[in-house]
């Protein structure tokens, strides 16, 4: 019994959390850093993500002639990041950037995979008003050595 209503206590006090970043923002933009242990590119069944790494949201006028808006965020434990966004970006560019990794030996920006734009307008035929970012990645310094075989593998496939 004690077991139930503790449950129910921390369920509630995370629903209200949720809430209230909810209630906060107008978007919620989720998405994933990894390190690309293969350098292959892309995620594979050998990535790992990565944790308390620092990111950003920048969005800027798509005539340039206005100031950015910057909204900082980092990575959980599972590599995932939410960032709360607030007002309506319609006329905006808006991208999701790291610059650094926490990890010495996965800390080079994987070309390509260092950025992900995001639509922050509320008039874009998505209901939800949470945005998920592509993942950005970063490249191991060496590649694992089960990557040659799992990249044959996909090649084959």
């Amino acid at each position: 019994m004690a077991r139930s209503i503790a449950f129910i206590a921390i369920a509630s006090i995370c629903c209200l959390s949720l809430v209230r970043l909810a209630s906060c923002s107008d978007f919620i933009v989720t998405g994933r850093v990894y390190c690309d242990t293969c350098r292959a590119g892309f995620e594979t069944n050998l990535t790992t993500y990565i944790s308390g790494v620092p990111l950003k949201i920048e969005c800027e006028d798509r005539e340039g002639d206005h100031p950015k808006v910057v909204i900082d965020g980092v990575t959980d434990e599972t590599g995932t990041y939410q960032i709360p966004v607030a007002g309506e970006h319609e006329d905006d560019i808006c991208e999701v950037m790291v610059t650094e990794s926490p990890m010495a030996d996965c800390n080079e920006l994987s070309p390509n995979r260092n950025r992900a734009r995001v639509l922050l307008a509320k008039n874009s035929g998505m209901p939800s008003r949470l945005r998920y970012a592509n993942s950005i990645g970063f490249l191991k310094k060496e590649p694992l050595p089960e990557c040659g075989p799992l990249l044959q593998e996909l090649l084959a496939e």
